[in-house]
């Protein structure tokens, strides 16, 4: 780190190094305002990427105006900031020419600034916090940018020499990082796998390893417990319609939770209606499917006394099932492959469940005191894996938060990179290290997955 450092302003107080120069936002950026460029493609501003052409968003991105002839022109090495989240970070410098929303803000930056240099400036904290003092409204959802306010923002300006360096290092860091996070997030998918295993298992042949198999009705490579009961669904459950209870706390089915209180969804789940009068009620031990989303594996047995969207089936189990086995049962690949038949839709973002069809499920039935014991250890295997993958999800969220200061204390000379440049190795030589990692799963650890190692002919491919 650098000793000699000086405030860089007096709002926020970052420090940048001594040596550099300061500049107000406006004598390094120039507001750009070219319109009718209908013929240049369309572009958008995408949190932690920058500016991206529209249609690598993949459809997280507002659809265009039908006439976009009073869109703005961008060019390579401009700066765009989305007006309403320029606070998040929704910033970048371009890449490509195109047009871009008139709601945007679009700036054409001085030569003292190298655009990528400047790309990993304007969308470090160190702007960001600029941004947010230069934004007004209220709450935590939507802040313009108030211009007059944004010529108060200070540029930390390195010579273009070091700026080259600065993005030199930053690359070479930016790759490894990511391709650390990927492997880890690989390891996350394949705990998911090896818990999907693993339950499907003791769900359909039980606990022990040498049980006698038959098949589940015509549904292909599904194999239960010869000694287990098959019932088809309307045998164990009927469809529950209780209604106007509209003071019982909200309900709804998370993907990969189940049933949970409405306020645990963390804002990802749809805003009830102002009339919760069509509600429907759901008792501890109901089924609830999401009609929309249980092909995809959005249902659950409820542990809670509630009410739910009226757009979601609510069934009353037998007391043949035990709840808790019941809640692993049919969130399980046995079951959830059954509710894709039962549904019906168009591609894979929506599929409603149609009631008729469900006569047709089957579900294996154990012994009321077997799927006790199924369930007590799934609980154990469960949590295992659930702890493992937490735990892998904070070293994601560590490595994401060390970017994110990396670049700061890089952009604003605290950390001086210009030695470690100078010892980076040359572009073909670090294309070989990475083939070289590929080969050896570099960043999987591969304890974790030898620790939850279950049949591999149990995991979906």
């Amino acid at each position: 780190m650098i000793g000699n450092l000086k405030p860089l302003g007096s709002t926020p107080s970052f420090d940048v190094r001594g040596a550099w120069n300061v500049a107000r936002l406006w004598s390094v950026a120039r507001p750009r305002s070219e319109r009718n460029r209908s013929d240049l493609g369309l572009l958008s501003v995408f949190l932690g990427r920058g500016v991206i052409l529209y249609g690598e968003g993949g459809g997280q991105v507002h659809k265009p105006s039908l006439d976009v002839s009073g869109y703005q022109a961008v060019y390579p090495g401009d700066l765009v900031l989305n007006n309403q989240q320029a606070w998040r970070g929704s910033v970048g410098v371009s890449r490509h020419p195109g047009i871009i929303s008139p709601a945007y803000l679009v700036f054409a930056l001085s030569d003292v600034l190298d655009p990528q240099f400047a790309d990993y400036l304007f969308q470090s904290r160190v702007m960001v916090a600029q941004f947010v003092t230069s934004s007004k409204g209220v709450g935590d959802i939507q802040r313009d940018v108030h211009p007059p306010w944004l010529k108060n923002s200070r540029v930390p300006l390195p010579t273009l020499q070091e700026q080259i360096a600065i993005v030199r290092f930053l690359d070479y860091m930016d790759r490894r990082i990511r391709r650390y996070i990927r492997a880890k997030q690989k390891l996350i998918n394949l705990l998911e796998e090896q818990e999907q295993a693993i339950i499907h298992r003791a769900v359909t042949h039980g606990v022990s390893a040498t049980s006698v198999l038959k098949q589940l009705g015509s549904a292909p490579d599904c194999q239960v417990n010869a000694q287990w009961r098959v019932a088809r669904l309307w045998q164990i459950a009927e469809i529950r319609s209780e209604r106007s209870k509209p003071e019982l706390p909200l309900l709804s089915v998370f993907l990969g939770r189940g049933v949970i209180p409405y306020g645990e969804g963390g804002g990802q789940v749809h805003k009830p209606s102002l009339d919760l009068s069509s509600y429907q009620v759901v008792h501890p031990g109901d089924l609830v499917l999401n009609n929309q989303q249980a092909w995809r594996g959005s249902v659950g047995v409820s542990k809670h006394h509630g009410i739910i969207s009226p757009a979601y089936v609510v069934l009353r189990l037998s007391g043949h099932l035990h709840p808790h086995f019941a809640n692993y049962l049919f969130q399980s690949r046995v079951m959830v492959n059954q509710f894709v038949v039962s549904s019906k839709g168009v591609g894979d973002i929506q599929r409603d469940i149609h009631v008729p069809w469900l006569r047709n499920v089957l579900a294996p039935i154990p012994p009321f005191e077997d799927q006790a014991a199924i369930s007590a250890f799934l609980d154990r295997e469960v949590s295992f894996i659930s702890d493992r993958s937490v735990h892998v999800d904070r070293g994601i969220s560590l490595l994401r938060e060390y970017h994110t200061r990396l670049i700061a204390d890089v952009v604003t000379g605290k950390l001086d990179v210009r030695e470690a440049v100078a010892h980076l190795p040359d572009e073909a030589q670090e294309l070989a290290e990475l083939v070289e990692e590929d080969e050896s799963e570099v960043g999987v650890d591969d304890d974790a997955i030898d620790d939850v190692d279950s049949d591999p002919e149990e995991v979906d491919a």
